[in-house]
């Protein structure tokens, strides 16, 4: 199972859209998806068009009492599992304060369904705190959607030192693994600007020690679209929505590079056993 958080502790930077899209996508592949939404406000829950059910169980008793993955799972589609959230979970970052191993929970009931998936998704709060760190201490790879504008680059340090603090304390597996463009715009200076400093930067970091030494820089950029800033208001991923759209091809080739880049893994893995 690969396990990927999606995070960016800035908001409207196309964090939720891609991990509704990307979690879709893998699924249309026929692979075996789940969809954890970490976020309080549950964008990722109501764009997949599911609403607060009274009595069902969210991510909030997940995290605070002792209900399974399994039993909150709500099917999507033929491959595609999610695992809700509700309002109710920002009240957890209180609750779970004075838990010993806090920082753990999310990672041992994923454990228990790791055998279920091929992926699992998780669309975290566009916050550095506690269910941040138990989606962080949960996963093996973040992805970091960014918007190419100079504030998107604000507080990009402080990202790296909080996921490089999880690599070193709670998650050795932990690794920044890839960074993705959203709301492109490949006709402004700044796009062109911002995403060439990004560039740069992890360019100058790779091989020195940190989790992001071997990032990824997706070479498909996530076009301005106004198909997909509609669809979370039909329920429907944009592949439902509007499969014809640029947002629906962008995603896509998305996809293709994502699970190139883990085939890429996979093989030098091999190659790395095989020669020890």
């Amino acid at each position: 199972m690969r396990s990927i958080a999606i995070i960016n502790q800035k908001g409207g930077v196309g964090k939720t859209t891609t991990a509704v899209n990307l979690s879709a996508a893998l699924a249309e592949q026929g692979l075996r998806v789940g969809l954890i939404d970490m976020d309080p406000q549950a964008h990722a829950s109501l764009h997949l068009g599911i609403g607060h059910e009274q009595d069902r169980p969210t991510v909030y008793d997940l995290l605070t009492g002792e209900v399974s993955l399994p039993a909150i799972w709500q099917q999507v589609s033929e491959n595609l599992l999610v695992a809700p959230s509700h309002i109710d979970l920002a009240a957890a970052e209180v609750e779970l304060a004075g838990v010993v191993g806090r920082e753990l929970i999310l990672r041992d009931k994923l454990a228990e369904v790791a055998s279920d998936f091929d992926y699992v998704l998780l669309d975290c709060p566009p916050s550095l705190g506690i269910l941040t760190i138990n989606a962080l201490s949960a996963v093996d790879d973040v992805f970091l959607p960014m918007q190419p504008h100079f504030l998107a680059l604000h507080g990009l340090s402080k990202l790296l030192q909080t996921i490089n603090l999880v690599a070193t304390r709670l998650n050795d597996r932990l690794r920044l693994a890839g960074v993705l463009f959203c709301l492109f715009d490949s006709g402004t200076r700044l796009a062109v600007e911002v995403s060439s400093d990004v560039a740069a930067y992890f360019e100058n970091s790779r091989g020195k020690k940190g989790v992001w030494r071997d990032v990824h820089l997706f070479e498909t950029k996530i076009r301005r679209n106004i198909r997909l800033a509609e669809s979370p208001s039909f329920g429907k991923s944009i592949f439902q929505y509007a499969p014809q759209s640029a947002g629906a091809e962008d995603y896509l080739a998305l996809t293709e590079e994502v699970l190139a880049f883990y085939r890429s893994q996979l093989a030098a893995d091999s190659t790395i056993r095989v020669a020890a």
